[in-house]
């Protein structure tokens, strides 16, 4: 038996796949269906490892990509996605499949035999090797510069100058490391999928930080955290209970 974990924030997709998958494979089972990266976590902390993984590109909390960065996974990835061609050239091209969403029995069964041959490399490094050079070009897509709108000018500024990046009262300040900060017209949420996450975290809804600015970590309350920068913040940056494995993670990470 053949266990597959699906990894897909829109329900119906996820459903609609995992009764693709067991009507075309009798030997398959799916053992699970998640929905964000923080679940996914979980479910991988606490679970044996799969033998094969549908993964969603954008989920709720971020790109999936980060689960497979932070983590050592042995089995194929499938990665599904609705948009982004630049990284499907990506996926092709190192050998690991994609799957063009809506999702029909002709593209699941060319990745299903996509995932036979790949069951079929001898040396699993090889096939680890071919996912580190995709994770790597997909790199490539974040910004590394974001214009910023003041007065009259545009000025552009490098995301590694970036110290953190604070919303309040619908306003997000982005400070950066020569102490100057501008309100910018992008929400929080935007910045996050434009920044390497390699680089930034999104702590809270106030907060993305840069990693290079961590000072020290402490355990606060009800088991979170305070994360304490080199540069004074407005306000504390707290992550939540349940934020806090996955951004130790982060942080021991790379």
């Amino acid at each position: 038996m053949t266990n597959v974990l699906i990894i897909e924030d829109e329900i119906k997709t996820a459903k609609e796949l995992r009764n693709l998958i067991e009507t075309l494979r009798e030997d398959f089972n799916v053992v699970n269906i998640v929905g964000s990266i923080e679940s996914t976590n979980k479910w991988l902390d606490e679970n044996e490892e799969p033998d094969l993984i549908f993964s969603d590109i954008q989920l709720a909390d971020g790109l999936s990509f980060e689960i497979f960065r932070n983590r050592t996974l042995n089995c194929p990835i499938i990665f599904c996605t609705a948009f982004d061609e630049y990284a499907i050239q990506a996926f092709d091209a190192n050998g690991i499949d994609y799957l063009l969403k809506p999702i029909d029995e002709e593209k699941l069964t060319r990745s299903l035999n996509k995932f036979s041959k790949i069951m079929s490399i001898t040396d699993i490094e090889e096939y680890k090797e071919k996912l580190n050079q995709m994770l790597e070009q997909t790199n490539n897509n974040y910004k590394k510069s974001l214009l910023i709108y003041f007065k009259d000018k545009i000025i552009p500024i490098k995301t590694e100058n970036i110290d953190f990046i604070h919303s309040e009262s619908g306003l997000v300040t982005v400070y950066l490391n020569n102490g100057q900060r501008y309100i910018v017209n992008y929400t929080l949420d935007a910045l996050e999928k434009r920044l390497n996450p390699q680089e930034f975290y999104k702590a809270n809804r106030q907060f993305i930080i840069n990693r290079r600015t961590i000072q020290d970590v402490e355990h606060y309350f009800t088991r979170r955290l305070i994360v304490r920068l080199k540069v004074n913040t407005p306000d504390n940056i707290i992550i939540s209970k349940v934020k806090a494995t996955d951004f130790l993670r982060w942080v021991e990470t790379n």
